[in-house]
Parts: C-alpha cells; structure tokens; sequence
C-alpha cells in the first residue's frame, strides 16, 4: 500500500457523519425543540450518560491504543475537550434528576449498553486507521450531540458550556490532513 496524500475515508466520515450521524436524527431535532417534553430530554441525557460518561471514553481509548502516531497531537486535544463534556453531561445528568420510568426501559438499556461495547470495540481495534476513524466521526458526531445537551441546558436553566464547535472544525482539519494507505482509508 503506498500513501495517498487525499483520502477517500475524510469524504466518507464526513458523508456518513451528515447521513447517519445525530444530526440527521429526527430524534434529534425534536429534543432540541422547545416543546420536547422534559422526560425524554431526561431519558437521552440519561442515555448519553451511559454510554459517554464514563472513563475512559471512546477517545481515550484510542489515545490508549496510540497506534497512529500521525493522530497523536489531535488525539491529545480531543481526549482533553472530551473530559470536559463529560462534566458537562454529568452535570446535565444530575440537573434533570433520576432517570424516569419508562416503558420497555429493560430493551432500551439493553441496546445502550451493546452501543457501548461496541464503541469500545471500534476504538480498541489494532487495524491501522479504524480507531483514528472511530474518534474523527465521534468527535464530529458529538457536536450535534452537544445541541441536544445544549438545549436540555437552557431548559434547566443551567449555563450552557463552552462551544464544541472549534473541537469539531479541528477534527475536519484533521481528517482532511491524514495521510492513509488504501487499507487504513477502507479501515477509517
């Protein structure tokens, strides 16, 4: 595999990201209204908390398996901007108080915890760019995530917490500089 100086995984990440990603959920949209009622801003943020509470986090992980050293210096600032969101959801967590009873709660955190896993799984993987590619689409994911929160936040009356926005714009810079192989491109 020789290096490409553009990769095909950067137009992808960013393709699947808007199609895929929280963004494009209708879910997602409609927490971020107004209107929402707070019990399922409350089951989300108690969701997220769930599965990007905890430490380490998708980012630490990778940062952990450190297996692209090319990744090495936005890893470190990401991992630091992603401690602070977990504060941030820790906080919101506690803001909106005990998770409500909901039906089907079982089924709910049964899926929520194989999301986990399998979040780990992608951000612990040894294939050359899977883990980077794993922690560029979470990062860029967590910025719409990051309304949803935002939102509940004002909803509390909480202060909203410093804007996610610039992590996000230099993980596009990131994933637009990344030299790949053809195989770590298809693993990204």
């Amino acid at each position: 595999d020789s290096v490409s100086t553009v990769s095909n995984a950067a137009a992808t990440i960013l393709a699947l990201v808007a199609a895929d990603g929280t963004c494009g959920s209708p879910y997602a949209r409609a927490l971020r209204h107004p209107a929402t009622p707070l019990r399922d801003q409350a089951d989300a943020v108690h969701a997220l908390c769930i599965v990007h509470g905890t430490l380490p986090g998708v980012i630490d992980h990778v940062l952990a398996g450190a297996a692209d050293p090319q990744a090495q210096d936005w890893l470190i600032s990401a991992a630091a901007a992603m401690a602070g969101e977990r504060v941030t959801l820790a906080r919101l967590t506690a803001a909106v108080g005990p998770l409500p009873s909901t039906p089907h709660q079982a089924a709910s955190e049964a899926a929520i915890i194989g999301q986990c896993h399998a979040l780990e799984m992608l951000s612990q993987s040894d294939r050359r760019g899977c883990a980077t590619g794993t922690a560029i689409a979470f990062v860029l994911d967590w910025a719409a995530v990051r309304d949803v929160l935002d939102a509940c936040a004002r909803r509390l009356g909480l202060d909203v917490a410093l804007p996610f926005t610039p992590v996000a714009a230099d993980a596009r810079r990131f994933l637009s500089t990344v030299a790949t192989t053809p195989s770590s491109d298809r693993a990204m």
